[in-house]
């Protein structure tokens, strides 16, 4: 399945970031794709607000991944923008990840999308027509269910 949604505003976006997060059970994983500044991370810190997890999150483009532990599910935040090789990721345990008992949440995952399980949830962020406006693509498998409301649907 799949639907976009305007986002107008980071209000929009934090919106957006908690129901995805209303969502997401136990072993989901959600690919975040957009170019540079589309509000990949911006997404991530609402996803984990809505979540629960009342730690800062930042990017962890050094380090990889980041984990949170305080809210209703585990969140590992990986960030794979200077993985150079897929290797890299399975050195670190990635599959655990994958397969655990939290959501993995990936910044810039269309660079490891063949590693990717066919259950990933994909939001693709795009820049809108205006200023500050950004376009959500969310797609998910059709045996999912995510609510998504309050938002202006496109097309």
């Amino acid at each position: 399945m799949k639907r976009e949604w305007l986002l107008g505003s980071e209000e929009d976006t934090k919106r957006l970031g908690h129901q995805l997060a209303n969502g997401l059970q136990s072993g989901d994983v959600v690919a975040l794709i957009g170019d540079l500044g589309t509000g990949k991370t911006a997404l991530t810190k609402a996803v984990a607000a809505g979540l629960g997890i009342g730690d800062m999150i930042t990017s962890p483009t050094f380090t990889i991944v980041c984990e949170y532990h305080s809210g209703r599910l585990p969140l590992y935040h990986f960030d794979v923008y200077r993985v150079s090789d897929p290797d890299e990721l399975f050195e670190i345990g990635f599959e655990e990840y994958l397969f655990g008992k939290g959501v993995c949440l990936i910044e810039w995952a269309d660079l490891i999308e063949d590693i990717l399980p066919a259950r990933t949830i994909r939001v693709e962020l795009s820049y809108g027509a205006r200023e500050g406006e950004r376009v959500a693509s969310v797609s998910w498998p059709e045996n999912r269910q995510l609510t998504i409301n309050d938002l202006q649907e496109r097309g």
